[in-house]
């Protein structure tokens, strides 16, 4: 991949944020579509980024290619994180930007901090059963499913989770 892992700039909030909310509703993550009350917090990377760690993947241009928030333990950002835990979420590759190695390279960042973060114990993370191509991503790195720590957030959505060991 020809591109760069960095913290994301003020400047760039709301084109990322816009980014992350055209790929859930693109890929029908959404059960209320443009009405889905989560898509307020994937457009809030200001908020995001002041409480947790924003991270983008840009190319050479410095156009945003796609970003994640690393959650590291006691930020108001964790969902299924315990004490000793490292999580991140809503990562979101923009669609002309898949198949080029950027959620991978975000993944990889986020397992990177929480490695060098010491005494944490693993990384995890909530996704949906659609999301076959980041759980793909997930198991090629080493991540496992945690059934027993799969979640509802709301009735009738399950968010199944992995989890990689340190």
């Amino acid at each position: 991949m020809d591109a760069s892992i960095r913290p994301v700039r003020a400047g760039e909030h709301e084109a990322l944020g816009e980014m992350t909310a055209q790929a859930y509703l693109g890929d029908g993550l959404l059960d209320f579509g443009a009405d889905d009350p989560y898509l307020e917090q994937l457009r809030a990377v200001g908020r995001r980024a002041a409480e947790a760690l924003v991270l983008v993947a840009a190319d050479s241009d410095g156009e945003l290619l796609g970003g994640v928030t690393y959650v590291a333990p006691g930020s108001p950002w964790a969902d299924i994180a315990g004490e000793d835990e490292a999580e991140f979420r809503m990562l979101a590759v923009s669609a002309k930007a898949r198949g080029r190695g950027a959620g991978e390279a975000l993944v990889r960042a986020c397992v990177d901090r929480a490695r060098a973060a010491g005494g944490l114990s693993g990384i995890v993370l909530s996704t949906q059963s659609s999301m076959e191509a980041a759980h793909r991503i997930y198991r090629r790195l080493g991540f496992v499913r945690t059934p027993e720590r799969d979640w509802s957030p709301l009735p009738g959505l399950t968010l199944l989770t992995f989890r990689l060991a340190f």
